[in-house]
């Protein structure tokens, strides 16, 4: 009987664990994980829900989510895209439901709904699962690949597939090039922007539905929903900023400044020309009772501090100067960023395996025969909002098809 190794325990390997072992039922396959925790990227994504996927069907629209890989996944997408994750997990009684910002997550709200669905299918097609089990060396020989195992174990594989996910570190790919492979070296993708001792920090917890920003003496520029930390700026419009300047970021040693527009599509000269109807129409009121911006109150309050405006200052009474500054504020509050704070479990690497060196439409390697990839491990990463776990099914999904074609021969 032909054996398949899987490294990696998380979502791409399960997939393509999985889909190996249901697809080709004279396949043996073991799944080795490192860690004592399977799926724990799974577990804690979408604050524990499981953002699974993104209400996004059309290819052309789906791949500019990716910073990287866009090309590649094109072709992917084609064998296993968002409606074939939707329809695998529906038939297996898993139904997931989209938030109005497209995410999709099961309709239980609930991580282990997934997780259990997972489990459960490796269990009817008795996929092997062993947990802290760490490779450290992959030989080729005339028949397959030998393993070594941490532990001094050498298992024999006909198939390998390599989902461990994004290495930090380039050295730690050295198992894999050893075969002749060559990486993008890695760097932090999706992380949050630190503010040391800034002020704004006191706000924690406070978000702004709509607002742009720019990194100043770029081109990175986006918006969407802002959130203010105890460490500084998060929310999906930083680390979508993040993702796309990932390299760039990281060649700055993250020190760079940022531009704020807490209005989102509002403009400088926009809100001056509307300036005068605010005078007017709240002629009367103190500046601290009445705004006429979407803003939390506490937001707005720090914005006129910031201007040096009294709260009890009527709109009427407001002088030039204090009316210059707040409008500059409230369009383009300019921060000092100094470093970065990424979520542990929830790190995304931007950097892996090149893409010129795997076949798309089966994750297969170009270099070497009967070895694949899935996942993060490859040089591709998403914006958040369940753009990686799709990359994860699809490249899992489609390395299961061509193994379990290729082991039928």
């Amino acid at each position: 009987m032909k054996q398949l190794v899987v490294i990696g325990g998380g979502a791409a390997g399960f997939f393509c664990a999985v889909n190996a072992a249901r697809l080709q039922p004279h396949l043996r396959v073991i799944l080795v994980e490192k860690t004592n925790k399977l799926l724990s990227k799974v577990k804690i994504s979408g604050g524990g829900r499981c953002n699974t996927t993104h209400q996004l069907f059309d290819i052309r629209a789906l791949v500019k989510k990716y910073p990287r890989g866009e090309q590649f996944l094109k072709k992917a997408f084609h064998q296993f895209n968002t409606t074939h994750t939707i329809d695998w997990f529906a038939e297996r009684g898993v139904a997931l439901h989209a938030e109005a910002d497209g995410r999709m997550f099961p309709i239980t709200n609930q991580s282990d709904t997934i997780i259990q669905c997972l489990l459960k299918e490796a269990n009817q097609f008795k996929v092997q699962v062993l947990m802290q089990t760490a490779v450290n060396n992959i030989n080729k020989t005339d028949t397959g690949f030998q393993l070594q195992i941490d532990n001094g174990q050498i298992m024999q594989a006909d198939y390998v597939c390599i989902a461990t996910g994004g290495l930090p570190k380039a050295a730690m790919f050295n198992w894999i090039t050893a075969l002749g492979h060559r990486i993008e070296t890695p760097v932090p993708s999706l992380f949050t922007f630190n503010i040391p001792k800034h002020p704004i920090t006191s706000l924690m917890g406070l978000s702004v539905p709509l607002a742009t920003v720019k990194i100043n003496g770029t081109k990175l520029k986006e918006q969407g929903p802002l959130l203010i930390t105890h460490w500084g700026l998060s929310g999906p419009v930083i680390l979508k900023l993040s993702a796309w300047g990932a390299r760039q970021l990281a060649s700055m040693d993250y020190q760079f400044s940022i531009q704020v527009n807490w209005l989102g599509d509002t403009t400088d000269a926009m809100l001056r020309d509307d300036w005068t109807f605010y005078r007017e129409q709240y002629a009367a009121n103190k500046m601290g009772s009445k705004t006429p911006f979407q803003l939390p109150s506490r937001l707005w309050h720090f914005l006129l501090a910031e201007a040096g405006i009294h709260q009890d200052t009527r709109w009427a009474e407001l002088k030039a100067v204090h009316q210059n500054k707040l409008i500059q504020l409230l369009t383009g509050f300019v921060f000092s960023v100094s470093g970065k704070t990424t979520f542990k479990e929830e790190f995304v690497t931007c950097g892996g395996i090149r893409l010129s060196e795997i076949q798309p439409q089966t994750m297969e390697s170009k270099l070497q025969p009967h070895l694949y990839f899935a996942g993060e491990v490859m040089d591709i990463d998403g914006i958040t909002g369940g753009f990686n776990f799709q990359h994860a099914w699809t490249s899992g999904y489609n390395a299961a098809v061509a193994i379990a074609a290729a082991s039928k021969i």
